[in-house]
């Protein structure tokens, strides 16, 4: 078993690249499944969820060549040689749902794709999903297979457009709508949807492709039906949530980070919150600058939210960079039930944070009056000690990295394999900015210790779930 060996107490300093946005690129490759055409897709970052989503897209006949050190992909589907996802695919990540949209406009045979998969921060719930899609034209059923179970989707009479209401704008709803709408007969007008960057950035490569597609101020998409493509080259938008984060590790060092890349339109809400906790960062023409520029200050409220609110996945490395910030600071995550789980390693760690059932924001969220520990109060500073850690989720993975980063003590991190899904090259990256991090096997001295981690953390992971 790999881990990551972290000794903490240096400040960061340097330059890095933040990678192509891993919510981006997966999504592009799906839609490229769209046309028969060829698309080349740059700034791919080298991670495992982009392997996965190759493969995927492989078994159902793609034609891909993958240039990871250059980041490049291209890909062709020129015929679909089967439209089933097998289930060694089933729990890999949240694709396969995506398929179903991207694929019923391109064969009239039964589409077969997995249970959702990906990390375990909540209910992630796909009704939305296919209640649009059967407004589309489409008729889904759940089946039992095996172990595990399977939607089975099939449009016999064609798609045809629709005016779809979404109840809440879901990035992945949004997502499967448009691409199930490309073809659909007519025009499709999505309201309420979600307005993330990907989204967008979705957008702009389905206009490439031949889409006539646009998206107005009031949460609407309209869509109208295409048969004709051409070939595209498009350019992925940079991942905000890693540069992002990378951004609070150079802060939360006190040290100084340039994250080369960084797209100040796609992260204005959080560069907001950093100015109230008094942490400095400068815009430049190809990045942004981060850095700690005196105490930081608490005392702030933050409620994370669907685009152009803040991030949830923001949230975890953020309450970190709180636990060093003089005073009180309320966080109330509005956007999924469980996703304060890891916050008891980090309490492990020193510190002091408290969570609750009720919503402590200005709004009431979904999640109000139904037991879920949805906000927390973060008390700082509070110095943090290297521990043995195991990852939960991939976002508390590098909430965790930046804790053993500010540790002086080292810590022992496993499950590192969710940090693989969306961070390419970490400990690459922060070595280069002066973190003594390492990946290793695990010793023997170690291991019995990581396993108990990981036991009591699948632990808590199962009674949440009841």
């Amino acid at each position: 078993m790999d881990i990551l060996k972290i000794k903490g107490g240096k400040p960061l300093e340097g330059k890095v690249k933040a990678a192509g946005a891993k919510n981006a690129v997966t999504k592009l490759l799906v839609a490229s499944l769209l046309s028969d055409k060829r698309c080349t897709f740059y700034n791919v970052p080298d991670i495992a969820e982009v392997e996965v989503t190759v493969e995927l897209c492989r078994e159902i006949g793609s034609e891909v060549q993958w240039d990871r050190s250059g980041g490049v992909i291209e890909i062709i589907t020129k015929d679909l040689k089967s439209a089933y996802v097998p289930q060694r695919f089933s729990g890999s990540n949240r694709i396969p749902i995506l398929m179903i949209g991207a694929l019923l406009g391109r064969t009239d045979e039964d589409i077969i794709v997995p249970t959702a998969g990906g990390c375990k921060i909540g209910k992630r719930p796909v009704d939305f999903h296919i209640t649009a899609l059967e407004r589309l034209g489409a008729t889904i059923e759940y089946r039992e297979m095996k172990k595990e179970g399977a939607y089975f989707a099939r449009a016999h009479q064609g798609m045809r457009g629709a005016i779809i209401t979404l109840p809440f704008p879901s990035v992945g709803a949004t997502e499967n709508t448009i691409m199930a709408s490309v073809r659909a007969k007519g025009t499709t007008v999505i309201k309420n949807a979600a307005t993330e960057p990907e989204i967008v950035d979705l957008i702009l490569f389905l206009q490439k492709l031949g889409v006539t597609i646009g998206m107005d101020v009031d949460r609407t998409i309209r869509i109208q039906q295409t048969n004709h493509f051409q070939e595209v080259e498009h350019v992925v938008i940079t991942d905000r949530i890693e540069a992002a984060s990378l951004g609070l590790a150079g802060i939360s060092t006190k040290g100084r980070v340039f994250v080369e890349g960084a797209q100040h339109p796609h992260m204005i809400t959080f560069l907001n919150r950093l100015r109230e906790v008094n942490a400095g960062f400068e815009v430049k023409k190809d990045g942004i600058e981060f850095f700690y520029k005196g105490p930081l200050k608490g005392g702030v409220h933050i409620e994370t939210d669907v685009h152009p609110g803040f991030m949830t996945d923001w949230q975890q490395p953020f309450v970190v960079l709180l636990t060093q910030s003089h005073g009180a600071s309320v966080v109330h995550e509005t956007v999924y039930e469980n996703r304060f789980g890891y916050t008891e390693t980090l309490r492990m760690m020193g510190a002091d944070i408290e969570a609750f059932t009720q919503c402590l924001g200005g709004k009431e969220c979904r999640f109000a009056s139904q037991n879920f520990l949805h906000s927390i109060v973060v008390k700082g500073p509070t110095p943090l000690q290297g521990k043995d850690i195991a990852i939960p989720d991939l976002r508390a993975g590098f909430a965790y990295v930046l804790a053993a980063l500010l540790a002086p003590e080292e810590s022992n991190i496993s499950g590192i394999h969710y940090l693989d899904r969306g961070y390419e090259k970490i400990v690459e990256k922060l070595s280069s900015l002066g973190a003594e991090i390492s990946r290793v096997k695990a010793p023997e001295s170690t291991l019995k210790p990581l396993v108990k981690a990981l036991a009591a953390a699948s632990e808590a992971k199962t009674a949440k779930s009841h």
